[in-house]
């Protein structure tokens, strides 16, 4: 991948969208430490000693890069366009006008991305609200603005401020798919990712100078932590190619036909989808009870991410979520008939309902697997927590460590790497006339 970079800068086209996307992120970074106006300085929102919103806020704080946790502007991040991209596409899938809509070309899109803009901005105004008026019995606001300024008035501009906030870090993820590599929104979250894991270091690092046998866990910690970023890679590049044999047809003089290609179906075509959804789904109702009922433990006691009930539920839910998530991204149907069409077939199987029955049960299969490969790489935290607990003060290294957030890095990294490698072979390739 280095040097895929190192080559990508001496094209002049390309170092340009790369400078670009650098700058951008650099904003958006810049933007994560600006204070929002209203917060209080001394108060740390979705602090888990206080509220109990350890696992919504952590997973929200390690996307944010820490920004959501230090109430800057940019709290609320790209999390309200990622759920209304979530909520489109499934609406897309359910609606015939909406899926109509996605396969009517550009223009189609335009609309559906314009009705994404719209549902972000209405989850971002829920989500501010929510922030404003849950917190307000536990000193959110800053007293010497209260003092001068009504509450209501205080808490109006809060709501502004983080809404306008969310909405130009959308702006700039789309500047970013624009005008310089990759997808802008996956770039966001993977520079907070790492922002977020900077903190993580500090603590495991000041650790060791406190007690020198932590090293081993240390140590352990790191083999660990290559084991299974290799296993992520190898799930992420891992595929079924299914054989293609076109038919040959003669119109007119010419021969069209007969060539043999391959279908790629992905053993993790979900990616981390499921892994949000199942976390997102347990964790928002502790949300939702620790803002309003903070005095309410039953649900954090019982569905706590450490306990074993958090741990099946978790795990029961992925395979939910990847099964309907792969129906909604991959249809045999479709792609069996489009095959009919072109004079394609699978040798040995019979073109029409036979293709997609086939189709569906190899997309079946890889699915269940990838689903249970999924599930073990997002409860390895919990599952060691509950082996080895807070011996020797390994808890802060299993805190730490956050497997989902590996996955998003490690696919976005991948991701990125094969665009620079598409874009760097379109402009070295100097064709047959050359």
């Amino acid at each position: 991948m280095f040097r895929t970079i190192i080559d990508a800068f001496k094209v002049k086209e390309i170092r340009n969208k790369i400078l670009i996307t650098l700058l951008l992120l650099f904003i958006y970074r810049v933007g994560c430490w600006i204070p929002c106006i209203g917060f209080d300085a001394g108060f740390v929102l979705g602090d888990s000693s206080e509220s109990g919103t350890f696992g919504f806020f952590e997973l929200m704080n390690m996307v944010s890069g820490g920004a959501l946790a230090n109430c800057s502007v940019l709290a609320l991040g790209v999390s309200p366009y990622i759920t209304a991209s979530i909520v489109i596409q499934l609406l897309t899938f359910a609606i015939p006008a909406l899926e109509r809509l996605a396969k009517s070309g550009e223009d189609g899109k335009r609309k559906l991305s314009l009705y994404t803009r719209i549902a972000a901005l209405i989850l971002a105004i829920a989500q501010a609200i929510g922030i404003v008026v849950g917190y307000a019995d536990q000193n959110i606001m800053d007293p010497d603005l209260t003092a001068a300024i009504p509450e209501w008035l205080v808490g109006c501009g809060m709501v502004i401020v983080m809404v306008a906030g969310s909405m130009f870090t959308v702006w700039i993820g789309e500047r970013i798919t624009d005008l310089g590599i990759g997808n802008g929104t996956s770039l966001l979250i993977f520079v907070g990712i790492l922002s977020s894991a900077g903190a993580s270091v500090a603590a495991i690092i000041s650790e060791c100078f406190n007690d020198p046998t932590y090293i081993w866990y240390l140590v352990l910690f790191i083999a660990a932590l290559i084991l299974i970023f290799a296993f992520i890679v190898f799930m992420d590049n891992s595929e079924e190619r299914i054989r293609v044999q076109y038919a040959k047809q003669i119109k007119g003089n010419k021969m069209y036909g007969g060539q043999s290609q391959h279908i790629p179906i992905k053993l993790n075509a979900t990616g981390v989808m499921p892994i949000i959804f199942a976390s997102a789904l347990l964790t928002f109702p502790q949300l939702i009870i620790s803002i309003f009922w903070p005095d309410v433990t039953w649900y954090s006691d019982w569905l706590g991410t450490n306990s074993w009930l958090y741990i099946v539920l978790t795990a029961l839910l992925i395979l939910v979520f990847a099964f309907f998530y792969s129906k909604i991204s991959f249809d045999p149907d479709d792609i069996s008939k489009r095959f009919q069409q072109q004079g394609g077939f699978i040798p040995g199987i019979r073109p029409g309902k036979p293709t997609a029955d086939y189709l569906r049960k190899i997309s079946n299969r890889l699915t269940f697997f990838g689903a249970l490969m999924l599930a073990f790489i997002a409860l390895i935290p919990s599952l060691a927590f509950k082996a080895i607990g807070d011996y020797a003060g390994a808890a802060v290294l299993i805190n730490a460590f956050s497997t989902t957030g590996l996955m998003i890095v490690v696919s976005v990294a991948l991701e990125l790497e094969k665009q620079l490698s598409a874009q760097m072979f379109v402009r070295n390739h100097k064709g047959f006339l050359s």
